[in-house]
Formats: structure tokens, sequence, C-alpha cells
């Protein structure tokens, strides 16, 4: 049976399915692609992926290049944020403590 947790993301995340979203991991990397599915872990599949490169110089910044990659899939333990590309929406991550209400 699922945890009201898991319940509230699934709900959170199905409105954003065949949309896009971006994607930032731990350790800084950030991608942007069509949300085509997740589970309950928060693994997500992305298609038309657009990986975001860091600048060489400052690891801390994006260079402004990009890269395609396609279809992928995203671990879920390792993503930190998640948003719609097209606002600063954020979806929390199950993973990490959330304060209470």
């Amino acid at each position: 049976m699922a945890s009201k947790k898991d319940s509230v993301i699934s709900a959170d995340l199905h409105k954003f399915l065949d949309k896009r979203v971006r994607v930032k991991f731990l350790g800084g990397r950030e991608v942007a692609g069509m949300l085509k599915g997740y589970d309950t872990v928060l693994n997500l599949v992305l298609d038309g992926t657009i990986d975001y490169l860091r600048d060489p110089n400052d690891l801390h910044s994006l260079s402004g290049e990009t890269r395609e990659l396609g279809i992928c899939v995203c671990k879920g333990a390792t993503i930190q944020l998640i948003c719609p590309a097209d606002s600063i929406e954020a979806i929390p991550n199950p993973f990490t403590p959330q304060p209470d209400s």
C-alpha cells in the first residue's frame, strides 16, 4: 500500500506528465525534458532531454551550452529538485526531511 507521502508526490507529478520539467540532481547537474513517467521512488523518464553543461572554470555555474540526451531515466535518489520548465514551482523531494506544517 502506498504511503500518504507517496500519494501526494504522485498526485503532484501526475499534473506534469507530458509537460517539460527541469530536474536538478545532487552534485549540480541539471537537465530538462518532457516527463513521460515516474514511479513511487521518484525515478523519472524524460524524453527530449537536454543537459545543461557546467562552466569548467566555475563548477557552480552553468556555461550556457547544452547537449541533447534524448530519452533518459533519472534515478530518484539523486534528484534534488523538480520544477516545471516554464516556472519555478518546486516539487519537494520525498527523501529529504520536510518541516511539519
